[in-house]
């Protein structure tokens, strides 16, 4: 019996950090994110009322058969090869087809984007001890930019493997400013302006490279890339994003938490309670270059997120790095799935990329605070 109760204690101290603030804060993200997906999945080139959208979405031929589930994760080869089924897929209504194969799938770009940003935006302003750090402070955005446009522009012949040329731009634009940044280890401050010298340099390159684009097919492709947009978006980006999310960055993230309350009291304090501050640093750093070059990959540059988001959690469950970081995974996900939806009806049906949406609720949002608080910027 008592070993019940001291059972039952220890799962309940495990879990006290989840406190009123952030439960309402998981609870709000989440009514966002399906409310604004269902409104997303209703327009479209084929007309739908919010029955017909609510009836496909929940339809129980595909929700309860794994044979459709397993297609659309792995595609029909992958789920053949899973289950060994060879006959023929079970018949889906026209408006199933069309939600599952074409708009559920730029929802759960919209989450995985929104989730790997927001996550990769805290982890660069703990190792930054700076709130107004982003995941591309680091020079991941110039990165991944410049190795899009040089595709689209020079090395036309390589478009397919878009989204994994700008994962490694974004990585190797990381590893770049590291290198800058290294004098005998680094700081926050020359990672910093470290990033600033390699993002400005590699944006004079892309507005370089435009000039040489004499196809306005190209220009508009690397545009919509280098603002984000989620237009076009199909299973294939959930496939590439899903897996190293689901199994790299979220336990990732969880474990890191501890690593990160300790590096934001500094480097000294950190070093004496026995922390290798380079090595965590490091290995923080390319948690969160792996999270924000995954977004790239298959969302394009969405600015502004990581920015906005681990600060409005902060204000809401504290700078506690646990609540913080499982804030973000769900906060992330509400802003860019509605941003979203505001991308695609402010203007329809002409369809605008989603990063200038989130870029014009981020710039009045940072006005706001910069009025506000007088110490805007340290952690």
């Amino acid at each position: 019996m008592s070993n019940d109760v001291g059972a039952a204690r220890h799962s309940e101290n495990r879990f006290e950090w989840v406190d009123r603030s952030l439960a309402s804060l998981i609870i709000a993200s989440v009514a966002v994110v399906a409310v604004a997906g269902l409104i997303q999945v209703r327009f479209g080139d084929f007309p739908m009322t919010a029955r017909d959208v609510v009836n496909a979405v929940f339809d129980p031929a595909v929700l309860f058969d794994p044979r459709w589930l397993l297609t659309f994760l792995l595609g029909e080869g992958g789920m053949r090869a899973v289950t060994g089924y060879t006959g023929a897929l079970p018949d889906l209504s026209k408006e199933t087809l069309i939600v599952w194969n074409l708009r559920v799938p730029r929802v759960l770009v919209a989450i995985l984007a929104g989730l790997n940003l927001s996550v990769s935006g805290a982890i660069f302003q703990a190792i930054t001890r700076n709130e107004l750090a982003s995941p591309f402070i680091l020079g991941v955005s110039s990165g991944a930019g410049l190795a899009i446009l040089l595709t689209l522009v020079v090395f036309g012949s390589l478009a397919a493997f878009l989204p994994l040329i700008a994962a490694f731009g974004g990585s190797a634009a990381f590893l770049l400013v590291y290198a800058i940044a290294w004098k005998n280890g680094t700081s926050p401050v020359r990672l910093v302006l470290a990033g600033v010298i390699v993002g400005t340099v590699f944006g004079s390159l892309q507005t370089a490279l435009f000039f040489f684009a004499d196809d306005v097919a190209i220009v508009q492709s690397a545009i919509a890339w280098t603002t984000g947009s989620l237009t076009g978006s199909d299973w294939e980006q959930v496939r590439m994003a899903l897996p190293w999310t689901v199994l790299v960055v979220v336990p990732g993230t969880l474990v890191a938490a501890r690593q990160l309350d300790v590096l934001v009291l500094g480097e000294s304090t950190a070093a004496s309670l026995g922390m290798n501050v380079e090595r965590i640093r490091f290995a923080l750093a390319g948690l969160a270059v792996l999270a924000a070059a995954i977004s790239i990959a298959v969302a394009g540059i969405v600015g502004f997120v990581g920015l906005i988001v681990p600060h409005v959690v902060r204000t809401v469950v504290g700078s506690d790095h646990r609540r913080l970081l499982v804030g973000c995974l769900f906060a992330g996900p509400a802003l860019v799935v509605a941003a979203d939806v505001g991308a695609r009806l402010a203007l329809s049906p002409t369809q605008i990329p989603v990063g200038i949406v989130t870029g014009l609720i981020g710039g009045p949002y940072f006005l706001y605070l910069m009025r506000r608080q007088d110490t805007l910027g340290e952690l």
